[in-house]
């Protein structure tokens, strides 16, 4: 009888030191895979698009575009910037700026209105830095990244059009060549100079344009380009104003204005009876002549 309770308490010992262990493999197994979901900003917008192969004769043109939300756009602006410079890039546009999406006054008291803005600072950058330094300026960016949106990274292989342009240019000058050799031997009549300059003339343009075209694609091979759109929460300023001051006007100064202008009065009657001098002459002496002459004959 006594031996009974020890096996059953012996076996919830047991019953309970598994249950344990299996609670504590469930708690690492739930942990590890938290960890495996939260990924790094860093690897995340990081792609093989951006790094340049090795002993490779393909010429790309590497884009990378990223949207993406930062804790403080002017730091941000600056840190980009200077990551840029860093690495042998440079700025080509920046437009920083802050959009209001809401104001409102309330008047706090007879001095003074609390004035509330909310508005949102954002910042459009275009930079441009070395091919073989893209991926570590990409990752460099990223440590400003506190929630991402996008990332789009483009490697287009120009290789077979720079060749063609080439090509095509070298063609070019062989028969500028041979138009000019044309035109000092064989160009006797006017008409057939004038035609075969202007031949030469288009000829020389489509090797001058093969030529830019050729040279604006390998300034694009050499110098990534990068378009980053950076925004911020919005923020709220709130700012005391003061408000203006309404004077009044004391009695004296009333008084004094009113005698003031009861003389200008006087003044402005005196001017126009000057001016009617003539007038009022007139009059008097019609008055008497009146008097004299009809009234005696009354």
């Amino acid at each position: 009888m006594i031996k009974t309770p020890k096996i059953v308490l012996a076996s919830l010992i047991i019953f309970l030191a598994i249950s344990c262990k299996k609670a504590e493999s469930a708690e690492e197994t739930a942990y590890q895979s938290n960890s495996d979901m939260v990924v790094d900003t860093t690897n995340v917008i990081s792609s093989s698009a951006a790094v340049e192969p090795k002993n490779s004769d393909r010429k790309f043109v590497r884009t990378a575009d990223l949207k993406f939300k930062v804790k403080n756009v002017a730091n941000s602006t600056y840190a980009i910037e200077n990551t840029a410079n860093k690495f042998g890039g440079f700025v080509t546009y920046t437009n920083l700026q802050s959009t209001v999406s809401d104001k409102s006054e309330t008047k706090i008291s007879q001095d003074s209105t609390l004035e509330i803005t909310k508005y949102a600072v954002e910042n459009n950058i275009t930079i441009r830095v070395p091919n073989i330094r893209l991926d570590t300026v990409i990752k460099t960016i990223a440590k400003q990244i506190d929630f991402l949106e996008y990332r789009i990274i483009k490697a287009d292989d120009v290789s077979l059009q720079i060749l063609s342009n080439q090509m095509q240019q070298n063609r070019s000058a062989n028969q500028e060549k041979r138009l000019e050799k044309a035109i000092d031997t064989k160009g006797k009549k006017l008409n057939e100079v004038m035609a075969a300059e202007d031949n030469l003339k288009n000829q020389k343009e489509q090797n001058d344009n093969s030529k830019l075209e050729n040279l604006s694609l390998k300034d694009q091979v050499n110098f990534s380009t990068l378009t980053l759109q950076i925004y911020q929460r919005e923020t709220i300023k709130e700012e005391m104003v003061a408000n203006a001051k309404t004077y009044r006007q004391n009695f004296g100064s009333k008084i004094l204005d009113g005698i003031k202008t009861g003389w200008y009065v006087i003044e402005g009657i005196i001017a126009v009876l000057a001016q009617l001098w003539s007038v009022i002459l007139i009059g008097i002496g019609g008055y008497f002549i009146f008097k004299k002459y009809f009234h005696k004959e009354n």
